[in-house]
């Protein structure tokens, strides 16, 4: 609850924003490690507190203008007390359950009348104050400690919190994508940069397909950088990525073994689906029963082939949507190839191209997130290719 508290207020998000390690517990604002310096002139970290005015979820105008410090008693660069900022000092006083300060601070705003007209006021303010002689002594030393968020369970699909979003000021776009669950089927190349892109939005869900071993030549075409151990242990490339990004996302669900027709009906409860498989006729079963179940999805692929009078590659990114808005265009016009040959085409033969996966996991990602809304989508496109040779992008299949 108090990180919605705090993204709801502009002030104290805007503290969060700038690094400052804010708290709110039993009614009171912890600002936490904010430097100091003590008598003897070395350098501390201590806590400051402040009433916390609240009118219903959202911060108010502070009421006071005095403040608490947890810690030792603050000096100047020289380690002379600040007495003038410090009023009353009584060391552990209790102002609440889990809230023990030692020392009350009084600065007064200009014009008093006034007062604060923020808590990021006050706060700066006071750090100011305070701070300002430890980095005099070390310009190493910050109250901006940018720390990890972690939110609960209950708050949150991410182990720590999403402040990109936040010190973006596009959290409102953001939740856009925070409701369903999401599939990727096959995690050979493509899969897992979509997989990178979707463990890092709000979808409640994700659900990983595939029945292959995380081999060696998968490690030059996926994000990261698995470790030979991790390479020597074979594990399924569901169960690998599951962990890899669950240390971000809370609910990546794997699911190990190829779907077909004899399977698919696992898709059904999903409200999203990206395909991004080779094999043809499954992948025709699977397109066939995400059109009968009303799923949108997005399928992927490449052409790529060898020059050999230029000894380079050349080719074509694709990615193709569908939704139960309009669906011929896989069919009439064939976007989608459900054969099981193309000898042709170098992708088969596993070459390693990391960038071109990225690319296309990077195209079908943002045009998911077109679909949702997060998004401007002026002209709706379905279909989507990019040609190596003369780097053009091009859209069709544009609803008529």
């Amino acid at each position: 609850m108090q990180q919605q508290l705090i993204s709801l207020s502009p002030d104290l998000q805007r503290l969060r924003n700038e690094g400052y390690d804010v708290e709110i517990r039993a009614g009171f604002l912890l600002v936490k490690g904010i430097p100091y310096v003590n008598s003897s002139r070395a350098i501390g970290f201590g806590t400051l507190v402040t009433h916390l005015s609240m009118a219903g979820n959202i911060a108010t105008k502070p009421a006071t203008h005095v403040a608490y410090f947890t810690g030792g008693y603050p000096c100047d660069k020289d380690g002379n007390p600040l007495s003038k900022l410090v009023i009353g000092s009584q060391p552990q006083q209790p102002l609440a359950a889990g809230v023990l300060v030692d020392h009350t601070f009084s600065s007064k705003p200009f014009p008093l009348q006034a007062g604060y007209s923020d808590y990021y006021q006050l706060v700066t303010t006071y750090v100011a104050i305070i701070a300002s002689a430890a980095e005099a002594l070390d310009s190493s030393v910050t109250a901006k400690s940018f720390p990890v968020i972690e939110p609960t369970t209950d708050e949150s699909v991410f182990h720590y919190y999403d402040t990109a979003s936040t010190r973006a000021r596009i959290s409102m776009v953001t939740d856009k994508l925070a409701s369903g669950k999401v599939a990727i089927v096959g995690l050979g190349g493509t899969g897992t940069y979509v997989l990178d892109l979707v463990a890092k939005t709000p979808v409640q869900q994700i659900h990983l397909f595939d029945g292959d071993v995380f081999s060696q030549h998968n490690a030059f075409r996926s994000p990261g950088a698995p470790s030979v151990a991790a390479l020597q242990g074979k594990p399924q490339k569901v169960n690998y990525f599951a962990s890899l990004y669950g240390n971000m996302h809370r609910h990546i669900f794997p699911h190990d073994g190829y779907l077909d027709a004899t399977n698919v009906e696992q898709l059904r409860s999903m409200n999203f689906v990206f395909l991004c498989l080779d094999k043809g006729s499954a992948k025709r079963a699977i397109v066939a029963a995400l059109e009968a179940f009303a799923i949108p999805f997005i399928d992927v692929g490449m052409g790529i082939y060898l020059n050999e009078k230029t000894n380079s590659l050349g080719g074509i990114v694709r990615v193709t949507a569908s939704s139960a808005q309009q669906r011929a265009h896989v069919h009439d016009k064939q976007r989608i190839s459900f054969g099981d040959g193309d000898e042709g085409n170098e992708y088969r033969q596993n070459i390693q191209i990391a960038d071109l996966n990225a690319l296309n996991g990077a195209l079908a990602v943002v045009k998911w997130k077109k679909m949702a809304g997060f998004y401007q989508d002026l002209e709706h496109e379905l279909h989507s290719t990019y040609t190596i040779d003369g780097n053009i992008l091009q859209n069709e299949d544009q609803p008529a």
